[in-house]
């Protein structure tokens, strides 16, 4: 890309990622590295030097969301983070009303730790607890435990944290002839007989995180992704798809009935909670994107950085790959991302935005979704039902020529 290029657009959204955690995950594809220490003083002078090279050529940037994630961010010092932070406030102008964003995982922070990102402006926490059941937690290689997950959910409320949000994960495998725990020393005799996650045993978890009194859940079906320990080795005490999507009904329904608003196809809030920035990824936004591995989208070109850390941290200039995105991947992704928005994608707006009148373009594979009650289009809103979600990914894949 051109100087020149830059000077035209001013996205509003960053995303900033942190490749250390202190354990991997053995579902987890991200880039990500366990003990990898040594590396983090070089990647943060590398971090620094990617965001001064690409924010001089923008002027005028205010920033209204920031989200860093990783990794697990909260295992870095966070003398790290007050650094980047003041870098940023040099080049950019940070929205009075940002929605900030950092990732922590339980067990991994303490009070003043949360403390002192909260008097950064870090205003928004994203636990990775996962579940509420020691068991499933070690057999995917969590290194933390329910208790650290409801305690840290209490220090982060200590420490001034409103919004927060937990990621959820359901169709876990469970050791054989595992119980699923219903309390302190309670367990169910529901799941004695049951080799992977049952529907009881993700209910208890999602009410013990209905108790956090939290305004954010994420709710995630486990999935088996390339270069994971569980794609090496595969577990074989799986829900099948069946009982994954009934449990994925069954949490609609518990969240709604507690003043959880559906918004997005994994996600639920309340009211005035949403995550403004995965929201700019859904309305297909542009945004920033920094640090090894991370993606962005500016100009109309879609970029990502090198996952090899030690290229990066030697020149954390250089992009790995760049796209112009063409006006037909335009809207085919406008219409993926729109569709996993719960109020869907509004034709009007859409018209307006590309040019396209998205009944007109895509009139018969919306006609057969609408007539297979996969679709419905309502308000001016064209939205999947529920049963359209449980297939979200093969209609998505039905818009792409």
């Amino acid at each position: 890309m051109q100087k020149s290029e830059f000077l035209r657009i001013t996205p509003d959204n960053l995303y900033i990622h942190i490749p250390f955690c202190k354990s991997k995950c053995h579902y987890c594809n991200f880039i990500s590295f366990a003990n990898k220490n040594e590396f983090i003083e070089p990647y943060f002078a590398a971090l620094k030097k990617e965001l001064e090279h690409y924010f001089k050529n923008y002027t005028g940037v205010k920033l209204e969301t920031i989200y860093i994630g990783g990794g697990t961010p909260s295992v870095v010092d966070f003398a790290f983070y007050k650094d980047i932070f003041k870098l940023l406030a040099d080049l950019t102008e940070i929205s009075k009303n940002a929605e900030i964003t950092m990732e922590i995982n339980p067990g991994a922070v303490n009070f003043n730790y949360l403390k002192n990102l909260r008097s950064l402006g870090i205003n928004r926490l994203s636990i990775g607890v996962q579940s509420f059941d020691d068991r499933l937690l070690k057999i995917i290689n969590r290194a933390h435990s329910a208790k650290d997950a409801v305690e840290t959910v209490k220090i982060a409320k200590k420490a001034g944290f409103e919004n927060i949000s937990i990621d959820l994960i359901y169709g876990l495998p469970c050791e054989a002839g595992a119980y699923a725990q219903k309390g302190n020393d309670e367990f169910s005799l529901q799941g004695r007989a049951h080799s992977f996650q049952t529907s009881e045993n993700w209910e208890e978890s999602l009410k013990q995180a209905l108790s956090l009194d939290i305004n954010h859940i994420s709710t995630y079906g486990l999935k088996i992704e390339e270069n994971t320990e569980f794609s090496v080795n595969p577990p074989e005490n799986i829900p099948d798809d069946e009982l994954q999507s009934q449990i994925y009904l069954k949490t609609i329904e518990i969240l709604e009935k507690n003043n959880f608003n559906h918004y997005e196809i994994s996600n639920f809030c309340k009211s005035g909670f949403e995550s403004r920035h995965n929201k700019a990824y859904w309305q297909n936004k542009e945004y920033f994107g920094f640090g090894l591995a991370a993606h962005g989208y500016l100009e109309g070109t879609r970029y990502s950085n090198t996952e090899n850390l030690e290229k990066y941290i030697i020149n954390p200039i250089e992009r790995a790959f760049e796209n112009k995105v063409s006006e037909t991947a335009k809207l085919e992704e406008a219409i993926f991302l729109g569709l996993r928005l719960t109020n869907g994608i509004n034709s009007q707006e859409f018209k307006i935005k590309y040019g396209v009148d998205i009944f007109q373009q895509y009139s018969k594979i919306i006609g057969k979704y609408l007539n297979y009650d996969l679709m419905v289009y309502e308000n001016g809103n064209l939205k999947l039902t529920k049963n359209g979600i449980l297939l979200s990914n093969s209609i998505f894949a039905d818009f792409l020529e």
